[in-house]
């Protein structure tokens, strides 16, 4: 049986993968973003995607629209179907069964367990399979997965919003608004597809920020590090009606405070030694993948200069508030000389309104 391949028609139709698997963001941690969808005679007879982890695959999902028009179908697939039993049975298996003809994959499993083995599966079957359509769209995608799966901890991306002066606020310590709503509606919308929001006790008493994202979508885990504990009472991230909250300390600091905190419902571990690595280990071992740091100058250097942070985006203000003393974005990173700079590589800039974002990974 030959097939005509369309390579605009597979792009259009990964396209849509990544449009299915969008519609859980933030919600399949420890597990990927997948969507998939199965086309006869160019038409699209099933969609699906991955809503959690435990519930069933996207292939699961598109196949069972599909039914019977799988027969000698086209399956499309933004990540290689698993070929392993995990929570789930091996969705290679799922395709095989299905007696689908054709199947288009956007990226191979990052996991050296996986990697590759699901193809190979489809292909001992007799399933044509093309690997690799749209694959920059299913890397970015997946990045925090990806990274995870490489490096066995959480994705970090640095957020900060700052004035064209390269200031986070003014001396008086005052910071709202430095961007344009549209700009935090952005930021909302950008929560709303991470697992975990970190902040430093003194952004709590200075901001005494929500951290949610203001029905975007579902609330992160908000995650303050906080080395005495001494938050206020009244601090918004104390209610955990609104969204979950884990306060990261160190090991023996006010046993009391932290049983008062417990009873509350905020969560609360301590940890040996308190760094930005360290609460990147807790939140890894819980399965997150993509972890957003909102915090002030120098926990932010200190998330750095230990590796916690991969993606930096940065609002910049076309406004200037001056002041010697005013906080700028990054502490002291014990750089003296400018050929010393970290460099921010795969670069991108976008207008959002008046203001401008910045989005780059820093060089390793």
């Amino acid at each position: 049986m030959s097939m005509t391949i369309d390579a605009a028609f597979d792009q259009a139709m990964m396209r849509r993968c990544v449009e299915l698997a969008q519609r859980a963001k933030g919600q399949t941690a420890p597990n990927p973003m997948v969507g998939s969808v199965v086309v006869q005679d160019n038409e699209i007879v099933g969609e699906g995607f991955h809503p959690q982890a435990g519930q069933p695959h996207a292939e699961v999902f598109a196949l069972q629209a599909a039914g019977e028009r799988s027969l000698g179908a086209t399956l499309y697939v933004n990540l290689e179907p698993c070929s392993h039993y995990g929570r789930t049975p091996p969705c290679a298996d799922a395709v095989i069964q299905a007696s689908i003809a054709r199947v288009v994959v956007g990226m191979v499993d990052p996991n050296p367990k996986v990697a590759g083995s699901g193809i190979a599966r489809l292909q001992a079957a007799g399933i044509s399979v093309t690997v690799g359509v749209e694959e920059n769209l299913c890397q970015t995608l997946n990045e925090a997965f990806v990274y995870k799966i490489l490096h066995q901890r959480p994705f970090g991306i640095l957020k900060y919003a700052m004035t064209l002066d390269g200031k986070i606020a003014a001396t008086t310590g005052h910071s709202a608004w430095v961007t344009t709503p549209a700009s935090r509606q952005y930021v909302h919308e950008l929560r709303a597809g991470c697992d975990a929001i970190v902040v430093g006790g003194n952004t709590v008493r200075r901001d005494n920020p929500l951290l949610t994202s203001h029905g975007m979508g579902r609330n992160p885990l908000r995650v303050v590090m906080t080395q005495r504990l001494e938050l206020p009472e009244n601090a918004n991230v104390l209610h955990v009606d609104v969204a979950p909250t884990l306060i990261l300390t160190q090991t023996g600091t006010q046993p009391q405070r932290q049983d008062t905190l417990r009873e509350q419902g905020v969560e609360v571990v301590e940890v040996a030694d308190l760094s930005p690595a360290a609460a990147m280990k807790v939140l890894g071992d819980r399965g997150l993948l993509s972890v957003l740091w909102e915090c002030g100058g120098q926990l932010t250097a200190q998330a750095i200069g230990d590796g916690s942070i991969q993606k930096v985006l940065a609002f910049i203000a076309p406004k200037i508030i001056g002041g010697n003393m005013a906080p700028s974005p990054v502490g002291d990173l014990g750089l003296t000389q400018m050929t010393d700079a970290l460099m921010l590589e795969r670069v991108t800039w976008r207008s959002i309104g008046a203001d401008l974002l910045v989005e780059g990974y820093l060089k390793r």
